[in-house]
């Protein structure tokens, strides 16, 4: 009894992670499913494994390709996040370790932000983008996505310069450093892992975004979860070839989520226990 309450724990968040990575594995077999295969209820996990799915997302056999959206959905959330990171730096230093005065109203502000539906601001910025000339452009998607990640931004890195020792950042001060190189060689170095953990974040949301990019966008600008949702059609939904796109597309933000999984884990503990 005691050894089963020992590994309860154990066994509850392996449980958890299956139960989590059942429906990945599912949209994995399905894309290697031929479509009438795909579209049986309940599925045939036995049916025979064909890459006609990824043929037809990568416009093997004349379809269109999904390159330039996927390239333009990397462009839109790399230079996205390194502006935030950029800006949201230097904000979280002087909410944290310089604190300006009345710092938690600001915070506050910062992520009262977040608290207004996407959509609400979805005519006015359209309004001004089709005015300014600036539909279908990336360049636009850019600076959405960097004012839409920057509160939650500050509000994460805060947390995490708020470990840093001000000690250190005294020291170098009075070695005749700068504010710029404080925050290049003194403050980044020691708080990397929050960092990290918020620009994987960031670029998540940033590459996940869809309805800025659904209603801004045409041909030119198009990302890749807009050029997904072209696979449902009024013809029907093509099973096969949405959990193969699906795949395909979630492949970036699962490469970096693991790439960065140990800073991640840093991060998002860092300032948990003092």
């Amino acid at each position: 009894m005691n050894a089963v309450r020992r590994n309860a724990p154990g066994l509850l968040a392996w449980f958890a992670g299956i139960v989590f990575f059942l429906p990945i594995a599912w949209m994995a077999l399905t894309s290697f499913h031929s479509e009438s295969d795909a579209a049986t209820n309940p599925p045939s996990f036995a049916a025979a494994l064909t890459l006609d799915g990824y043929r037809e997302f990568f416009g093997v056999d004349g379809g269109a390709s999904p390159w330039p959206a996927l390239i333009n959905s990397t462009v839109a959330s790399l230079v996205s996040t390194l502006l935030v990171l950029l800006l949201a730096l230097p904000a979280a230093y002087a909410l944290s370790i310089r604190p300006v005065r009345k710092w938690t109203d600001v915070l506050f502000f910062f992520l009262s932000t977040k608290m207004l539906p996407v959509v609400a601001g979805l005519l006015p910025v359209y309004l001004f983008a089709k005015n300014a000339g600036l539909l279908d452009n990336i360049w636009l998607l850019v600076v959405l996505h960097t004012s839409m990640n920057l509160p939650i931004a500050v509000w994460m890195m805060r947390s995490f310069l708020a470990e840093v020792p001000v000690a250190v950042i005294e020291a170098a001060q009075l070695d005749g450093a700068r504010l710029p190189t404080v925050l290049r060689r003194v403050v980044a170095p020691i708080a990397a892992p929050g960092i990290a953990a918020t620009a994987l974040i960031c670029f998540i949301f940033s590459w996940n975004e869809l309805l800025f990019a659904r209603v801004l966008t045409g041909v030119v600008a198009e990302t890749a979860p807009v050029f997904l949702t072209g696979f449902i059609t009024s013809q029907g939904l093509f099973l096969a070839k949405v959990c193969a796109a699906s795949l395909v597309i979630s492949l970036p933000v699962l490469a970096a989520g693991f790439a960065a999984q140990d800073k991640l884990v840093q991060g998002l503990s860092l300032g948990a226990v003092k």
